[in-house]
């Protein structure tokens, strides 16, 4: 009678144990309801496999493979996102390189056009003074511009009763003619002297005059509108000592004067770059 008890005993407890481990599975194996980074539900295992569930010691390949064949999905699939973060955090590492390179060139563009701005403020600068010195220069030229000052003065002899030029007298106003091709802002200045008394001498110191604009014109092209001519006759002229005299003799005196006019013009043809070069006289 006891033996029997105990063999049925027994039965009891090994029958009880496979539905103890199926429970304590269902318990401990119910799905999460958590999403997982791939975006799907966590792996659960099948619980219900054989008499042994998943203590089953005589578990066989196909088995195991069934088991295992989720979680080799799961692992590539993580290995797949693993590599699109891979890729997705270079692709947004090479857009930010490229933002930073974009910034640095615009920024050294930007520089660059700074620097030339810097440089054409400058020489907008620079240009403004000169304009300004060369208004002045023209202000001072306008307001002197009848303002005439000898330069060079050069006296011609004549023999008396003659109105002819000698060699000597045709030199000397060579030398004071030449120079003057091409200038601007001068006038020349002719006053015959003679001597004798009255209208005879005037007209005498007149010819002699006109001898010398003759040759002026004729031998030098000089304008007759830049040409002054008076026929002084016997008047007296001042000295260097006390009080005026009468000639003797005919002469002719030739008086070149210039205005700022020439001033002008040179500074007007002088570059930009050198506003202050000095005028050719």
């Amino acid at each position: 009678m006891k033996n029997r008890m105990f063999v049925a005993l027994l039965l009891t407890a090994v029958l009880a144990l496979p539905a103890l481990a199926q429970s304590g599975a269902t318990t401990q194996d119910q799905p999460s309801t958590t999403v997982g980074a791939s975006g799907k539900q966590p792996l659960t295992l099948d619980t219900h496999e054989g008499f042994w569930g998943k203590l089953n010691p005589f578990a066989r390949k196909k088995y195991v493979q069934r088991q295992t064949g989720p979680i080799r999905d799961r692992v590539n699939e993580l290995d797949e996102l693993t590599a699109a973060n891979s890729k997705e955090i270079k692709d947004v590492d090479s857009r930010a390189q490229q933002g930073i390179q974009m910034a640095s060139a615009k920024a050294n563009e930007a520089d660059q056009h700074a620097i030339e701005a810097g440089n054409k403020a400058q020489a907008a600068q620079q240009t403004a003074t000169t304009a300004t010195n060369r208004l002045t220069t023209v202000e001072t030229v306008v307001g002197n511009i009848d303002q005439y000052k000898a330069t060079t003065q050069t006296e011609i002899r004549f023999r008396p009763g003659q109105s002819v030029l000698s060699k000597n007298a045709k030199a000397a106003l060579d030398d004071l003619a030449t120079p003057l091709k091409d200038q601007h802002g001068y006038i020349v200045e002719v006053q015959g002297f003679s001597s004798g008394h009255g209208q005879t001498a005037i007209q005498t110191s007149q010819k002699m005059a006109d001898s010398v604009v003759r040759y002026l014109v004729l031998n030098h092209d000089i304008p007759v509108f830049r040409i002054y001519v008076v026929g002084m006759g016997n008047a007296p002229v001042s000295t260097d000592e006390a009080g005026k005299k009468h000639v003797s003799g005919g002469r002719v005196e030739v008086s070149l004067l210039k205005n700022d006019l020439e001033q002008l013009s040179s500074s007007a043809t002088a570059p930009m770059a050198a506003p202050q070069a000095t005028p050719q006289q």
